[in-house]
């Protein structure tokens, strides 16, 4: 009821899910750098979201009304924010991706993309309850990037580490699949622990 925190703190499940308690985990294709670079994405991740999607609607016109009819899913482009380090391995990876999809001086594309299988890989973004299990999860499929955002450069940027912005397309999303512990990064585990997703 209005007014009663106590009602409230009741149904607020594990004191509510954190944003910070998330990994991000996603393969590089072999050109872009493979399993090494892959394993440094997830620990210099430092911001993206749990994906959303959109139904469209179909509106047809009836005696001056309008009768709303479902139409199709849409899934929004999926942006993270990366922590840049001064070998530049991440990014160079986003890089060589992106030249294997399209050269910037050849505008061709690698051999080794020849299918859109072939150049999109999954991603899956882990959100972890406060014992350090996984509470939910979602996996893009077939994603790829489609933007790689500038770093600012500025004399005055002192006690600052580079970040940028990499925006990812893929075809749709598929929530709380089953995910295998990573093998770097170590989580806590307990009796009630399990693999999967907690319901």
């Amino acid at each position: 009821m209005p007014f009663n925190i106590t009602d409230f703190r009741a149904r607020l499940t594990g004191d509510g899910a954190r944003p910070n308690l998330f990994e991000v985990r996603m393969a590089f294709p072999a050109i872009a750098g493979g399993t090494a670079d892959s394993t440094l994405l997830t620990f210099t991740c430092r911001a993206a979201q749990l994906p959303g999607s959109s139904i469209g609607s179909v509106i047809v016109p009836y005696f001056g009304r309008e009768v709303k009819l479902a139409g199709n899913r849409t899934f929004p482009d999926w942006t993270m924010t990366i922590i840049n380090d001064e070998n530049f391995k991440v990014r160079n990876a986003f890089e060589k991706w992106m030249q294997g999809i399209n050269a910037n001086f050849s505008n061709r594309r690698n051999s080794t993309f020849a299918t859109p299988a072939s150049y999109s890989r999954p991603a899956t973004v882990i959100q972890y309850g406060k014992r350090g299990q996984i509470i939910k999860n979602y996996q893009l499929v077939g994603a790829f990037p489609i933007d790689i955002s500038p770093i600012d450069l500025d004399w005055g940027a002192n006690d600052t580490i580079e970040e940028y912005a990499v925006t990812l397309q893929y075809q749709y999303w598929e929530s709380d699949t089953t995910i295998p512990r990573s093998s770097t990064v170590s989580v806590p585990t307990t009796s009630t622990e399990t693999s999967g997703p907690v319901g």
